[in-house]
């Protein structure tokens, strides 16, 4: 009809769910392969080495981001990282079938189990780059003179007393990590022959933040109070400190030459009010 309004188009054919199912999949699998490269990835506990904080099987999220915004690890943090070299030692093949084997691949391809071929540890950091720490037999670990209070050792267990070690200066961008069950953690008191058995940061995957699986066992994985003591991080603390007193000293000692230069020609001159004041 002429002036009318105009014929309505056709209404859109509704995709369906079986064509669109393959679209979600893939979008899907991008957003967590994109969550697990850069935000947080899903671990799984090899060993009794961070008993009673973390049991064999638990499943650990860890925090990827902050390291891409410069951040390092602190002390008391648990965190992930690769095998410095030769600290897992020979690792045995698991036969678990090839669907078994493919399943875990896909998985941990996206995140959401941890890799079989990937070999990478969990401990928790005692020092940092700067740091002096040291411990030892019937002793407590010590950190920049500092004892540490480690509720968090695995009942029964000592600081050291199977393996003292130090004093050791940790170098810049390394850190010092030890295990929570110190009996059964071959930490870094057991590499000194490489790098004084710290681990560089760069090797750090991420900080563990909580502990996701099973449902019973959930908790976060906060830093223990003993690592906020006051003066726990003087060393680094002083080190501007002495920088300022070294570049004063000069400029003080020189100024008391002029003073007593100065009372000097005044004595020369006025040697009768210098007998007075005296």
């Amino acid at each position: 009809m002429p002036g009318g309004p105009g014929k309505l188009g056709k209404p859109k054919k509704v995709r369906s769910f079986w064509k669109e199912l393959p679209i979600l999949v893939i979008i899907a699998l991008a957003l967590a392969l994109l969550i697990k490269t850069f935000l947080v990835q899903a671990f799984s506990i090899p060993s009794d080495s961070m008993q009673n904080t973390l049991q064999r099987g638990d499943r650990v999220l860890v925090d990827k981001l902050t390291p891409w915004f410069g951040s390092e690890p602190e002390r008391g943090e648990v965190v992930v990282f690769h095998d410095p070299g030769g600290w897992l030692g020979e690792t045995q093949t698991s036969d678990s079938g090839p669907v078994a084997e493919g399943i875990q691949k896909a998985l941990s391809f996206i995140g959401l189990m941890p890799s079989a071929e990937e070999k990478d540890l969990i401990k928790r950091v005692i020092a940092v780059g700067g740091d002096t720490v040291s411990c030892k037999r019937g002793g407590k670990v010590v950190v920049n003179g500092k004892p540490l209070d480690e509720p968090y050792i695995f009942p029964g267990n000592t600081p050291c007393d199977e393996k003292p070690f130090g004093p050791i200066k940790v170098p810049e961008g390394r850190i010092w990590v030890m295990g929570d069950h110190r009996q059964d953690s071959l930490d870094s008191r057991y590499h000194q022959n490489l790098n004084n058995g710290t681990v560089s940061v760069d090797d750090v995957v991420g900080r563990a933040f909580v502990v996701a699986w099973p449902i019973d066992r959930w908790s976060t994985l906060p830093v223990p109070s003993t690592f906020d003591q006051p003066g726990l991080g003087a060393a680094a603390a002083m080190a501007p400190s002495a920088v300022g007193l070294a570049g004063a000293l000069p400029i003080v000692l020189w100024r008391r030459r002029r003073l007593i230069a100065k009372v000097r020609a005044e004595a020369e001159v006025r040697p009768d009010r210098l007998t007075a004041d005296c």
